[in-house]
């Protein structure tokens, strides 16, 4: 408990706020689906909810006020890009993963668990690379459409990003899913 206190909670923060730092120049510069390229990596390492509530939840309830939505509120709970993963898993995987796959399919896309992924990604780094893509398309198909919710999918289920996207919203929220996928 001592190491994490003083050494590993310290050099988190200071990821943090080196991420924070990166997706506050992209969303400045207009960029917001190559904040995909910070948010992915923070997500495997646990710092899902800290981006999500924490930096994009504020500035999305802003955007509601003006638009009725945000796409902020999808950067890091669309399910989309963690189904892919899941699914490539299941088709071309091997062993203990590839079996459990269907399971964690279940659970992440159902029940907004997208921590279940997290191991898969873990064991083999290079997967990322496809993560990042799936969220930049999700991201770039709900800037182009100018979609998103009315508040962020808590946990990140279909259900709760169906239940929280206005209905002139439903078709482009829905199709960033399947494209990230």
């Amino acid at each position: 408990a001592i190491i994490g206190y003083f050494i590993i909670g310290p050099f988190m923060s200071g990821v943090l706020a080196v991420l924070t730092a990166g997706v506050n120049v992209l969303v400045k510069a207009k960029l917001i689906p190559l904040a995909a390229i910070f948010i992915e990596p923070a997500k495997v390492l646990f710092l899902n909810n800290a981006l999500d509530h924490g930096i994009f939840g504020p500035i999305g309830y802003e955007q509601v006020k003006t638009l009725g939505h945000s796409a902020l509120f999808l950067l890091v709970p669309n399910p989309g890009a963690g189904l892919g993963l899941l699914l490539a898993y299941w088709f071309f995987g091997k062993g203990e993963m590839k079996e459990a796959a269907p399971g964690m399919i279940l659970i992440h896309f159902f029940g907004g668990i997208h921590e279940v992924y997290f191991p898969y990604v873990l064991a083999n780094p290079l997967t990322i690379i496809g993560m990042i893509a799936g969220g930049i398309v999700g991201t770039g198909t709900l800037t182009f459409l100018n979609v998103g919710t009315v508040a962020t999918p808590s946990p990140g289920s279909i259900f709760s990003v169906v239940a929280l996207s206005p209905k002139n919203c439903m078709f482009g929220v829905l199709l960033s899913v399947v494209l990230s996928c």
